[in-house]
């Protein structure tokens, strides 16, 4: 388990659709040293989530936290949760609009997610989950799944509000996280 370089747009491994892993190689060394890195890149670099292809592997396996996290101090709390071949299905239309970043992205912007998703997927043991997220959580969920199929927030991002988390911090974040903590107050997520 160690720290990895986090990829940076322009990198085609991040535009690529990860491949499935094999329920018979979740309990691997590979795949279990795969999780372990990806925990501890999330971590030193305060993520939200991460996926596989951030840190060069082309699976489908992804980790998401938020505790007390100095970027995101308005996230509801996600316990730290490990995701093999995970898919996000909306569960209805309804929509919130997001101010999102990414550790491979040096921009940030406004985008559409969808507030009720069902996520399914399998943990580091291989246990089968399917469980209801709404929110920012089931925004995390959509982004880090966003990667794992090759799509990035510059694909969904209205780009008349990219900025630099430096700009974002100057002349957007007050605004955005009023209106975003009324929402989860709304929502409870």
């Amino acid at each position: 388990m160690a720290v990895q370089p986090i990829v940076p747009i322009g990198d085609p491994v991040l535009r690529k659709a990860t491949a499935l892993v094999p329920e018979s190689e979740i309990g691997s060394p590979n795949v279990q040293r795969l999780i372990d890195d990806l925990i501890d890149t999330m971590h030193d670099a305060h993520g939200a989530g991460i996926a596989a292809t951030q840190i060069g592997v082309g699976l489908r396996v992804m980790t998401v936290e938020v505790k007390n996290n100095p970027r995101y101090p308005y996230k509801p709390a996600i316990p730290l949760t490990v995701a093999i071949n995970p898919v996000a299905t909306p569960l209805d239309d309804e929509m919130v609009t997001i101010n999102e970043g990414c550790l491979s992205v040096p921009l940030r912007g406004d985008l559409q997610r969808n507030v009720n998703v069902e996520v399914s997927y399998f943990d580091r043991q291989g246990r089968p989950h399917t469980e209801i997220k709404r929110g920012l959580t089931a925004g995390t969920w959509q982004h880090e799944c966003d990667h794992l199929d090759g799509t990035l927030i510059v694909d969904r991002i209205d780009p008349r509000t990219m900025s630099t988390w430096e700009q974002f911090d100057r002349h957007q974040r007050a605004d955005f996280i009023e209106r975003i903590s009324t929402f989860v107050d709304r929502i409870g997520s």
